[in-house]
C-alpha cells in the first residue's frame, strides 16, 4: 500500500524499487493489482494448500472416526483400553479404513475436529442415567420452585474426611529422585460437614467423630440457626440422612429444613463436592498439622476464608460439575 501511495502521488518505478528494496517486477505486479481490485487486490493471501485438500480421510470418513471416538471407549470397539489416545484413534483408523497416519498426523486431524487431549470426568458404574435425567428435566427444577414459592433457599451439602498424612500437588526437585515431604508418623484424621448456595454463601462444622445421625441432627441445628426462612437441603443417600433420627427431627421442625436427595451414584451433580477437593488440594500447600487440634483447626480456617469469598464459593456451582443457574433476582437461587 505504501509503495503503491508512492507510485500515486508521482514518484518513478525505480525510486520505489529502490526505497522498499524490492524488484521492478514486483511492483508493477503491486500496482497491476491495485489498477485492477483496489485495496482489496493487494490484502495478503493465505499461502499454501487450502484446509482439506488431499487430505488421507474424506469428509465421511472423518465424521465417522470423530463420532466414534466421542460416543465410545477404545475397548468397545476392539481395541486395548479405556481413554483414548493418538495411537489408539490411529489404529482405528487403520482398522476402518486401512489407512496408517503418524501420531502427529492424528494429532493434526483431532485439532481440526476441535478436540483437545482432557482429563476425563467419572462416572460410577452403577449410576442410573435415567434418574440422573429425571434430575435435570424434573427434580431440580421443582425444588428451585418449591424454594422460591415459601420464600426458602436452596443449599447443597455434603460431608468430608481429612487425613493427616494427606499429600497432594506436585513439588520441584532433582530429575530421577522423587522428593521426599516429612510428615508425623501417627495418622489422625477430623472430618467436615459443609453446605453451600448459589449466592455465595457457605456453613460448616468440623468434628472429630465418625459422621452419625446424631451428627447430622447437629449440623441442621446449626444450620437452621443462621436462617429465618426455610432451607432446601440437598445431599445424597448417605444413610445418616436417610435415618429414623434425621427424618424425626425433620419431622419437627418442617418450617426449618426440607430435604432432597440426590440420584444414587452422581457426585457430579453436587457442587459441594467442590469444596471437598478445594479442601483437600488447598490444606497440605499451607501448612502440615502436628496433631488433630491442628487439623481442625486449619480445617476451620480454610473453611472461614471460602466464607469472606462468596464468589469462589459461587464458583463451584459452575467447572466440571452440573451447572446450576445462577439467578440474578437476589432472592433466586
Amino acid at each position: 500500500m505504501r509503495a503503491v501511495a508512492a507510485l500515486a502521488a508521482g514518484r518513478d518505478r525505480e525510486d520505489v524499487a529502490a526505497v522498499f528494496g524490492v524488484s521492478l517486477k514486483t511492483v508493477d505486479k503491486w500496482w497491476a493489482k491495485w489498477q485492477a481490485g483496489g485495496r482489496e487486490a493487494l490484502v495478503m493471501r493465505p499461502r499454501g494448500k487450502p484446509v482439506g485438500v488431499h487430505q488421507v480421510l474424506g469428509e465421511a470418513e472423518q465424521a465417522a472416526v470423530r463420532q466414534a471416538v466421542l460416543d465410545h471407549r477404545p475397548s468397545e470397539v476392539g481395541l486395548g483400553g479405556q481413554l483414548w489416545t493418538r495411537r489408539l484413534i490411529g489404529e482405528l483408523i487403520a482398522k476402518l479404513y486401512r489407512v496408517k497416519l503418524t501420531e502427529p498426523g492424528v494429532g493434526k486431524y483431532l485439532k481440526r475436529w476441535g478436540l483437545s487431549f482432557q482429563r476425563p470426568d467419572k462416572r460410577a458404574v452403577e449410576q442410573d442415567p435415567e434418574a440422573v435425567a429425571q434430575w435435570h428435566a424434573e427434580t431440580w427444577p421443582r425444588i428451585r420452585a418449591r424454594a422460591r414459592a415459601d420464600g426458602g433457599e436452596v443449599l447443597f451439602a455434603d460431608q468430608v474426611g481429612i487425613r493427616s498424612d494427606q499429600v497432594t500437588g506436585r513439588t520441584w526437585g532433582e530429575k530421577g529422585r522423587t522428593p521426599i515431604v516429612r510428615r508425623s508418623g501417627n495418622r489422625f484424621s477430623v472430618n467436615a460437614m459443609s453446605a453451600i448456595s448459589t449466592k455465595g454463601r457457605m456453613h460448616f462444622m468440623v468434628f472429630t467423630e465418625s459422621f452419625t445421625a446424631e451428627v447430622m441432627c447437629r449440623f441442621l441445628d446449626r444450620l437452621a440457626g443462621h436462617f429465618d426462612h426455610k432451607i432446601h437441603l440437598v445431599v445424597d443417600g448417605h444413610s445418616a440422612h436417610r435415618s429414623k433420627k434425621v427424618r424425626d427431627w425433620l419431622a419437627a421442625h418442617p418450617d426449618a429444613v426440607e430435604l432432597h436427595f440426590l440420584p444414587a451414584y452422581s457426585p457430579e451433580l453436587n457442587p459441594d463436592e467442590l469444596v471437598n477437593a478445594d479442601l483437600k488440594h488447598s490444606l497440605p500447600k499451607q501448612h502440615r498439622a502436628r496433631d488433630q487440634t491442628e487439623l481442625a483447626s486449619e480445617t476451620r480456617r480454610f473453611f472461614r476464608r471460602r466464607q469472606r469469598q462468596p464468589h469462589i464459593v459461587r464458583g463451584y456451582f459452575g467447572g466440571p460439575h452440573v451447572r446450576y443457574v445462577l439467578n440474578e433476582n437476589p432472592m433466586s437461587f
